[in-house]
């Protein structure tokens, strides 16, 4: 997301490179990424190995947001699907792609239109499967009535922030997800950061994402706030115990979710993409996942739910066994 802005396109191209070399092979960008620049790095760094990347990028939100979107370059109606793939694939030098999202929810087009026309790029080639990104689960779900009914390409996968601060995917999405057989790709594994464990509270934030012109604001409003940085303190000390970085601990705590497909992790230097493979290497236990849960009900405590969890139906059963 951050190539061509926080990195140079040289140095972005060599990472990518580096991680192709050691078996990552599922790439993920979109044009608002960078303002276009994103895409335009990532197709010159897999063009001599195209077949071999699983390339994801996404329609919906303007490219560019350094003017207001003309007509029909921005949400989800045909007409603009057709005119951003086109634009993604020069961008990208491929003439498919491998996973093609919708970036973000339109609320001014019918899932149907949206949907035909995903259809259309299926069968067309020039996209092999169809995601969607930032849904709610009924929207997810409401997707998948339609391309039933109307025996449409269906949306095979899913991508929504999830991390040890920000676990609200847990409620409805995954166990959806699970359900039915939906893969989920996350993004913000480490909060913006934030789970690093290099920035404190009531200090500017050190130099990253948090600092960025176009995303810091959005990052800030997202995640910095007294009560994560508490939660962070704590996580902190549980990984020093496990002898690891917060950051790896923060990756391995979302691999050990067996409904998890895939953890898209942003890299800026060589050392980062290192520290970030290690992080595959470990299985966290299940004391270890038991203190994750009780620091996020420690400052996001439990509350009365409209609809009842396997551990409420379990809660309520014991309840009447006492009595």
């Amino acid at each position: 997301m951050t190539y061509g802005v926080q990195i140079g396109e040289t140095e972005a191209i060599n990472l990518i490179k580096n991680a192709l070399d050691v078996g990552i092979n599922f790439l993920d960008t979109a044009p608002v990424y960078s303002n276009t620049m994103s895409e335009e790095i990532v197709g010159k760094a897999i063009k001599e190995d195209r077949h071999s990347v699983v390339l994801a990028t996404k329609a919906g939100p303007p490219s560019k947001f350094d003017a207001p979107p003309k007509p029909n370059e921005t949400g989800l109606s045909r007409k603009c699907i057709m005119w951003q793939v086109e634009a993604s694939l020069k961008r990208l030098q491929t003439d498919y792609i491998d996973l093609y999202y919708i970036h973000e929810p339109d609320y001014n087009t019918p899932i149907e239109e949206t949907l035909r026309a995903l259809d259309d790029l299926v069968h067309q080639g020039k996209a092999r499967y169809i995601g969607c990104s930032n849904f709610f689960a009924w929207q997810v779900c409401q997707a998948l009535r339609v391309s039933e009914r109307y025996n449409l390409a269906e949306f095979i996968c899913v991508q929504p922030p999830y991390n040890l601060l920000a676990r609200d995917i847990e409620t409805e999405l995954l166990p959806f997800c699970g359900s039915e057989g939906v893969g989920v790709c996350t993004y913000n594994p480490l909060a913006g950061e934030m789970l690093t464990g290099r920035h404190e509270f009531g200090k500017p934030p050190a130099e990253g994402r948090f600092t960025l012109p176009d995303l810091g604001p959005g990052y800030l409003h997202r995640y910095w706030s007294e009560t994560n940085f508490q939660a962070v303190d704590s996580l902190k000390k549980l990984a020093q115990e496990r002898g690891v970085t917060l950051a790896q601990f923060a990756l391995a705590w979302i691999m050990n979710n067996p409904t998890i497909t895939s953890v898209l992790s942003g890299t800026v230097s060589p050392e980062q993409l290192e520290e970030n493979i290690t992080a595959m290497d470990i299985k966290l236990t299940t004391e270890e996942l038991q203190i994750c849960d009780d620091v996020w009900n420690m400052f996001r405590p439990p509350r009365v739910h409209y609809a009842r969890t396997p551990e409420d139906a379990a809660r309520m059963a014991a309840m009447h066994q006492e009595k």
